[in-house]
């Protein structure tokens, strides 16, 4: 199998704000092609390790091939970012000192013909990440009442004319082919509009209906935030408004010690700052970047590190460990979170 072209986003950045060390043991929640993972890798050299996740069956074949030199560094799960903390308990991967998500869409995804994610591409209308999710965008489209695809295009895709484009839609289905889609789309609203193509905000809201993205990535940033060890950070790459307010929302949130509304005099929520943000302005590609990878223009980074101490952590993964033991049939090791204290210690 090649390697498909790819070019990482924002990558310096993101090794920068990960602040990657030798011997570190890092989480790619959104492997895709792997280029965001062998710059880690490379950073993290001697004795670094990485955790690679996706979703998609045809990322891990590429990241496979593209990681071959790092197989002894690196563990791959074909696995969805939403049981992150499964997956760390279920590998034995705990403390973590730095966790990514790079939220796009892959150039392997978006250039493949016959996944349903572009527009630009007559395909079947699918847009699943996972082959072993049941739900399609053409079960969405060909299935949903009026009112409700308009309110999941407005919704998911802010998407202004959605009323007039869930109409066209329900008036001419069933619609199986992207480019069928496009169609309907284009004759509900009309063709080019400035820069973003008619279609580009409705492709959007399926996409993110059919594979519950905002959702997951909420719950996923909450089992990151625990899984943090002391100075962990988290970096997440986003790409439209929906997902940058949740991250811009939880990262602020769990940056303060009260969260209590505003007309509360006193404090009674009790909440404790778990994070310190590492960079208060959202950091964005530069013009010579986005001239290189157009696809880059929309990135907005944010990162965050854990304020978690070395006891606190640790009691936490004893924790996960116990919980391991009474759901896996007791395979725990102690002795190799022994190890691991040390390691983690010294860095």
């Amino acid at each position: 199998m090649s390697v498909p072209t790819h070019i990482p986003v924002l990558l310096q950045e993101t090794i920068e704000a990960l602040a990657v060390q030798p011997g570190g043991r890092y989480i790619d929640c959104t492997l895709g092609a792997g280029g965001h993972a062998a710059a880690i890798l490379d950073r993290s050299s001697p004795g670094g390790q990485l955790l690679g996740i996706d979703a998609d069956p045809e990322a891990i074949r590429a990241a496979r091939t593209r990681l071959e030199a790092y197989s002894s560094s690196i563990l791959i799960a074909n696995e969805n970012f939403v049981d992150l903390e499964a997956i760390c308990i279920k590998y034995d991967f705990l403390p973590v000192h730095g966790i990514l998500f790079d939220l796009g869409l892959s150039s392997l995804q978006l250039n493949n013909r016959g996944r349903g994610f572009s527009f630009q591409h007559d395909a079947p209308l699918d847009m699943r990440l996972s082959p072993s999710q049941e739900v399609t965008a053409a079960d969405i489209i060909n299935t949903s009442s009026e009112t409700e695809l308009a309110h999941l295009i407005k919704t998911y895709g802010e998407e202004g004319s959605s009323y007039k484009i869930a109409h066209r839609v329900v008036q001419e289905r069933p619609i199986t082919t992207t480019l069928q889609l496009v169609r309907m789309i284009e004759q509900a609203v009309g063709r080019r509009r400035g820069r973003l193509h008619p279609a580009t905000r409705t492709f959007q809201a399926l996409r993110i209906a059919v594979n519950h993205e905002l959702e997951h990535l909420e719950a996923a940033l909450k089992q990151a935030i625990n899984l943090l060890g002391c100075e962990g950070r988290l970096v997440v790459i986003s790409y439209h408004s929906l997902e940058d307010r949740i991250v811009k929302q939880l990262m602020q949130q769990e940056s303060k010690d009260c969260i209590c509304p505003p007309d509360v005099p006193t404090c009674v929520c009790g909440h404790k700052a778990g994070l310190r943000l590492i960079n208060k302005k959202v950091i964005t590609p530069s013009p010579t970047e986005v001239q290189l990878n157009p696809r880059s223009r929309s990135a907005k980074l944010r990162a965050a590190e854990s304020l978690i101490t070395q006891d606190e952590y640790f009691r936490t993964a004893e924790e996960h460990r116990f919980s391991a033991q009474l759901n896996a049939e007791g395979w725990r090791r102690p002795a190799l979170l022994k190890k691991l204290r040390v390691a983690f210690s010294m860095l």
